[in-house]
């Protein structure tokens, strides 16, 4: 968690704003916008289309995951966990891995749901959403972290999730400790592929960017800081094993709710606020792509989102095969999915490469230029981008970003 929020401040931050300065610059979609700031003969724009390649390929597994949250949603509302020790509620989630049906079924209606509420445009669609789920997800969380931190032995879960533990780093290594903060740094704002460029097209210039930047990644941070409060104390309280990933919150949390008051209440509240969190990410990357399809090809909003509805239903179906029907392939060694080749391509190459990109661009000669940057940055009220931060943006951050593509490319 230390060194995520240590990468958070001195790479994410920065690169969110030259996001936010590109597309409010330009007010267009990530290939368009590279093509309206770059100088006549220069071939900037080429990184929209590997931009555009990490939107698809992180859309390709990102429906399926926010899929699993609304089956659990499903079984939270309709009591499915009730009366199940926990042993039985972690045979749950393999169980839902194994059904081609399941995964396929709840992927297909995240895909359709968000395409509908970005056909209905950013104002009246996607941010009217966001704010009301956002807002009562937020209650949700700080009322589940008071609860977990009361559980027996929960003090055990505290120590292990807030305590460095330097040891256990050197054990997994300490470039790959410090290679796994940069990724997900850079993974949990989407940066690097345009999704946050989409919205700094709308953001008025009464507003500064850093300002807005700042905003964002304290937010971000506090969501992921209060999950980690729910889920370890639980983990240590009901013995499960803490390093299981991401499929703790599948396993972790139903022992919560049931093992609490109302618990079947808050468990399904929760679990449809978590996906409309996750949902909250498909919809600025589905605003990304359907805005691409409109400049790039002049469609209508309503033929890009048609059109892009059969491309990533579609796109999604080897992510969900790869659990059941074709999970003899396993890309990454034994035990690993289709996903997690995915998930590699994307955090591990993709959004470094863009994010290296966009620097390059924003603070060289070569590209849009630090002065117009700058510039743009600083437009509106709020916190302003310091002149003195040039060199570090320049020389620092991307040798950076160098070291973690050659990581990625390494792959170890």
């Amino acid at each position: 968690m230390l060194f995520y929020l240590f990468f958070l401040i001195i790479m994410g931050i920065p690169v969110m704003t030259m996001e936010f300065a590109v597309g409010r610059a330009s007010r267009k979609s990530i290939i368009k916008s590279f093509q309206e700031l770059e100088r006549p003969g220069q071939k900037w724009h080429l990184n929209g289309y590997l931009g555009m390649a990490g939107n698809y390929l992180l859309m390709m597994f990102y429906t399926t995951v926010t899929g699993w949250m609304l089956y659990y949603f499903y079984q939270m509302l309709t009591g499915k966990f009730q009366g199940k020790s926990t042993k039985q509620v972690s045979e749950m989630f393999p169980e839902m891995l194994s059904s081609p049906q399941i995964l396929s079924v709840t992927m297909v209606i995240i895909v359709a749901a968000g395409i509908f509420i970005c056909s209905m445009g950013l104002q009246k669609g996607v941010e009217k959403v966001t704010k009301i789920m956002m807002s009562l997800l937020l209650a949700i969380i700080i009322i589940l972290a008071v609860h977990s931190i009361t559980l027996k032995d929960s003090i055990e879960g505290l120590k292990f999730y807030l305590l460095p533990d330097f040891q256990r780093m050197k054990e997994i290594g300490v470039w790959e400790t410090i290679t796994a903060a940069m990724n997900q740094a850079f993974f949990t704002l989407s940066l690097g592929i345009g999704a946050m460029g989409i919205f700094g097209s709308y953001i008025g210039r009464d507003r500064s960017l850093l300002g807005e930047s700042v905003h964002i990644a304290i937010l971000d941070t506090f969501v992921a800081l209060v999950s980690g409060l729910i889920i370890f104390p639980t983990c240590f309280s009901f013995g499960i094993s803490p390093d299981m990933g991401p499929r703790l919150i599948f396993i972790t949390l139903p022992n919560i709710f049931n093992g609490m008051a109302s618990g079947r209440i808050w468990g399904t509240l929760f679990f449809v606020f978590m996906t409309f969190a996750a949902f909250s990410t498909i919809l600025a990357v589905f605003e990304n792509i359907i805005s691409c399809g409109m400049d790039l090809f002049h469609w209508s909003r309503k033929t890009s989102c048609l059109v892009n509805l059969i491309a990533i239903t579609l796109l999604s179906l080897p992510c969900v095969f790869g659990y059941n029907l074709w999970s003899d392939f396993q890309p990454m060694g034994e035990g690993s999915a289709i996903l997690d080749l995915e998930d590699f391509i994307v955090s591990n190459l993709i959004l470094p490469i863009g994010s290296f990109c966009y620097i390059i661009f924003c603070t060289t000669r070569f590209g849009w230029g630090f002065g117009n940057y700058h510039k743009e940055a600083n437009t509106g009220n709020g916190m302003k981008l310091p002149g003195w931060i040039r060199p570090y943006v320049t020389f620092v951050l991307p040798a950076l970003l160098l070291f973690l593509i050659i990581k990625g490319l390494l792959g170890n």
